[in-house]
C-alpha cells in the first residue's frame, strides 16, 4: 500500500490542528474560570445558565428599582414632615389670630405676612421634585408642575389622581408617590364649604378673576348644600356687565340676584357664602354669544392652601369693630379644626409611606436571598474544576508535542535516504 506525501502532511495537520484546538479551548477555560464557553461544551447546561443569567438580571434589576423607590420616598417622607412643621407653626399663628381683644389691626398685618410667606413654602413644598425632575406631588403627571397660585390667591391642582409604581420582584409592586389632590387637596372639611372656578371658557382678555371666598353665615350655607351656583354675565345695557346667580341643580335665580349690577373687587354674598370677581368679565352679546361664568361648588373637603388662605384674608379684613373681630373667631375656630384634619390627612399619608419603605426593605432581602442562591446554582453549572483542567493541560500539551515530533520523523522518511 502506498501513501502519498500530499496525504501523510494533511493527516499530520489535521492531527496538530486537533491537538492546538483542545489545548486552547483549555487555556481559555482556564482563563475565564468557566467550564461552558458555547452551547456545543454542554447543551443542557448552556440552557440552564442562560435562564440563570436572565435571572440574575432581572434580580439586579429589581435592586436598582428598590433603591430608586427608596429614594422617593424617602423624600416624599421629607416633605411631608415640612408640610407638618409648617402645620404646627399655622396652629400656633391661628391660636395667637384669635385673640382678639388683645391684637390691634397692625398686630394681624404681622400675623398676614407670615400667613403669606407659609402659603408660599407650602407652594414650594407641594411642587417638590425628585433628583430625575419629577414632581412627586403631580400623581402620574411627573413632569407637570401640579401646584399654582393665580392672582387672586386661587390655588390650581394640574396633575391627577394616579399613583406611580415600581416592581420590587416578580409578585411585588410597590407605590412610589402620592397624588397631591389625595394630600393637600382632599382634606375633610369642619364645616361645609365651596371651592370658586372660573369657566375655561371664558373670553375675557385679561381673563375675570374669581377668589376663594368665605363662607360668612355658616347655617345658611349649610341649606344651600349640596347645591352649587353659576354666576354668569351679561351686557348691562351702556356697555358694562352684570351678573345672574343661579343654582345649578334646580336652576333657579337666586333670590335678589338677576341682573345686578357688576363692580369688580366689591364682594358679592349670596346663600350664606362671600367671594369677590376682580377683572371685567366678557358679557357676551345677550344671544348667540355666553358671557362669562364662574362656579362655586359646594364640598365637605377644603385644601390646606385654602384653609390658610381664608385665614390670611380674614385676618387682613379685621378692624376695630366687633363684627369683624366676631367673623375672625369663626373662622380661627374652623382654621384650627381644619388644620388639625391636615394633620391627620398628612400623618395616614405618611403611616402607608413608611409601610412602603419597609415591603421595599423585606423584598430587597429576599432578592438577595434569590441572587445568591442563583449565583450559587450558576456557579455549580459553569465553574471550571481547575485540578481537571491543569491535568488535562498538561496531557494535550504531551499530544501536541507528540504530534510535532512524529511529523518531523515521518516527513523526513524517503528512499533517497537510503541509496548509497
Amino acid at each position: 500500500m502506498r501513501v502519498a506525501t500530499s496525504q501523510i502532511y494533511n493527516i499530520a495537520n489535521i492531527g496538530m490542528s486537533n491537538a492546538q484546538t483542545a489545548l486552547t479551548k483549555t487555556q481559555e477555560q482556564m482563563a475565564s474560570g468557566k467550564r461552558v464557553l458555547t452551547p456545543a461544551d454542554d447543551p443542557v447546561a448552556a440552557t440552564q445558565i442562560l435562564q440563570l443569567n436572565e435571572e440574575v438580571s432581572r434580580l439586579d434589576q429589581y435592586i436598582k428599582n428598590i433603591d430608586v423607590a427608596e429614594n422617593s420616598l424617602n423624600l416624599e417622607e421629607t416633605a411631608l414632615d415640612s408640610v407638618l412643621l409648617l402645620v404646627q407653626r399655622m396652629q400656633e399663628l391661628a391660636v395667637s389670630a384669635g385673640n382678639t381683644a388683645v391684637l390691634t389691626p397692625n398686630d394681624y398685618k404681622a400675623l398676614v405676612a407670615e400667613t403669606n410667606s407659609r402659603i408660599d413654602e407650602l407652594l414650594n413644598l407641594q411642587n417638590t421634585r425628585n433628583a430625575a425632575g419629577q414632581y412627586i406631588f403631580a400623581g402620574y403627571q411627573g413632569s407637570t408642575q401640579p401646584f399654582s397660585r393665580g392672582a387672586d390667591g386661587q390655588f390650581i391642582y394640574h396633575g391627577d389622581e394616579g399613583q406611580r409604581q415600581i416592581n420590587a420582584s416578580g409578585s411585588v409592586a410597590v407605590d412610589v408617590s402620592d397624588s397631591g389632590k389625595r394630600v393637600f387637596v382632599d382634606i375633610p372639611s369642619d364645616n361645609f364649604t365651596f371651592y370658586t372656578e372660573a369657566n375655561p371658557n371664558n373670553r375675557s382678555d385679561p381673563p375675570a378673576r374669581i377668589n376663594v371666598g368665605q363662607v360668612t353665615d355658616q347655617d345658611t350655607f349649610d341649606e344651600l348644600y349640596p347645591d352649587d351656583l353659576i354666576v354668569t354675565f351679561s351686557p348691562d345695557g351702556s356697555g358694562g356687565a352684570q351678573y345672574t346667580i343661579t343654582n345649578r341643580s334646580t336652576g333657579m335665580v337666586m333670590p335678589g340676584h338677576e341682573n345686578e349690577p357688576f363692580v369688580s373687587g366689591q364682594p358679592i354674598e349670596v346663600a350664606g357664602a362671600s367671594f369677590t370677581i376682580t377683572g371685567q368679565p366678557h358679557p357676551g352679546d345677550g344671544s348667540t354669544v355666553p358671557g362669562d361664568s364662574f362656579s362655586l361648588t359646594t364640598t365637605n373637603k377644603q385644601s390646606l392652601a385654602t384653609t390658610l388662605t381664608r385665614l390670611s384674608q380674614a385676618m387682613n379684613a379685621v378692624n376695630e369693630t366687633p363684627e369683624s373681630k366676631a367673623y375672625l373667631d369663626e373662622v380661627v375656630a374652623q382654621t384650627l379644626a381644619n388644620l388639625e384634619n391636615a394633620v391627620t390627612n398628612i400623618s395616614v399619608v405618611q403611616g402607608e409611606v413608611g409601610a412602603r419603605l419597609n415591603t421595599l426593605e423585606s423584598t430587597r432581602e429576599q432578592n438577595l436571598d434569590s441572587k445568591l442562591y442563583t449565583d450559587s446554582v450558576l456557579t455549580d453549572l459553569q465553574a471550571l474544576d481547575y485540578a481537571e483542567a491543569s491535568t488535562r493541560l498538561e496531557m494535550q500539551e504531551l499530544v501536541l508535542s507528540a504530534a510535532q515530533k512524529s511529523f518531523v520523523k515521518v516527513a523526513n522518511l524517503s528512499l533517497f535516504s537510503y541509496m548509497s
